[in-house]
């Protein structure tokens, strides 16, 4: 499989404070990537060495095998022949519609220009605002205009800067669906940055967790959910509860919950400590179950309560049900374990993270 993009080592640095430490990464054609994690991460530094805006102190970034960023070397972004779409959208508020996608057409022909603006309006639905000016349009339209304008001139890779976050959180989630959707039918390939896990699932095909200045895993939406590499990853992508046990056995592990059984990493030898990840999902509501425990908190979702539940020591995990199963407070529930993924994390490596 052909590489589109090529992060290979690449450390970024501003007044010799390391901002990116040597992170590695590759995107196919036509693959969408996503940089994920909390604001000061590094993700945006990395966005902006990709686009040309910013020197690379270690490491390469290839673009279709050519070398366009190395320590000495920095092609300006005009020549890597890249798209961006910006957090503002940054449409031109003079121009139409027509005009805003058109605008980075100036060198085609007339009739090829018209073509590829009809082909993207008719690709988002929007064939009816062309002739309308950006004011006039809600913010979801903007968005869709934003895109396929920077996707008009058919740049080698897409780059994606926060581009949802003035919209609120139900539409952002929507919208990224839709852009995933625009953009596999067009076979772009993309670069996706945010800090909001969800969107990061709905649009992109990879995604890579960025904290403390390092990519801690680059994988696939179900791993980076079901199988993190480590702790920070499985705190910042979606809710969890870490429940305390003790390695028995090569795939056992004793917990105030009983026994939980899976695949172990290698540093986890009989007798060591260790912290296991409960997923909302892996905590299965069963009115049959012996064991049953008092809700502590409840929160209602629409199609499902997320109900935490207290344990005898004190500890809280998470259990999502469905809402027609209405539990009061304090009320004990019969729960059952159902940990398909096994995500373990010695304690004495979460010690010395926190």
């Amino acid at each position: 499989m052909s590489m589109q993009l090529e992060v290979d080592n690449v450390s970024i640095r501003y007044d010799s404070e390391p901002v990116v430490k040597e992170v590695s990464f590759s995107l196919p054609c036509a693959g969408i990537g996503c940089l994920l994690g909390p604001s000061g991460c590094g993700k945006t530094s990395l966005l902006r060495a990709i686009a040309g805006f910013e020197p690379v102190s270690t490491g390469e970034i290839r673009l279709n095998g050519r070398i366009v960023a190395a320590p000495g070397r920095l092609l300006p972004p005009e020549e890597r022949n890249i798209g961006m779409v910006f957090q503002d959208f940054a449409l031109f508020p003079h121009l139409t519609v027509e005009k805003n996608i058109g605008f980075g057409l100036q060198k085609w022909h007339r009739k090829e220009r018209e073509a590829r603006i009809g082909e993207l309006l008719r690709l988002v639905g929007l064939e009816a605002v062309r002739g309308a000016y950006p004011h006039q349009l809600s913010g979801g339209q903007q968005q869709r205009i934003a895109l396929i304008r920077a996707m008009a001139p058919r740049p080698e890779i897409l780059l994606l800067d926060e581009p949802f976050s003035s919209l609120d959180s139900d539409l952002r989630e929507q919208l990224a669906r839709e852009v995933r959707a625009i953009l596999k039918r067009d076979g772009v390939t993309a670069i996706l940055v945010t800090h909001d896990h969800m969107e990061a699932f709905a649009m992109a095909d990879q995604i890579g967790v960025l904290g403390e200045q390092r990519l801690r895993q680059w994988d696939i939406p179900y791993n980076i959910y079901h199988e993190p590499a480590d702790r920070f990853v499985a705190d910042f992508v979606g809710r969890g509860a870490i429940l305390p046990g003790k390695v028995v056995a090569g795939d056992r592990i004793e917990t105030e919950l009983g026994v939980v059984l899976g695949k172990l990493p290698e540093q986890c030898k009989p007798g060591c400590e260790v912290n296991v990840l409960l997923r909302p999902d892996d905590v299965i509501h069963d009115d049959e179950s012996p064991l049953k425990l008092p809700v502590a908190e409840r929160a209602f979702r629409g199609a499902e309560y997320l109900y935490t539940l207290r344990l005898e020591s004190g500890r809280e995990i998470i259990c999502m049900v469905q809402s027609h199963h209405s539990h009061a407070l304090e009320e004990k529930i019969g729960i059952r374990l159902d940990l398909k993924h096994l995500a373990v994390f010695p304690q004495k490596a979460d010690a010395a993270r926190d």
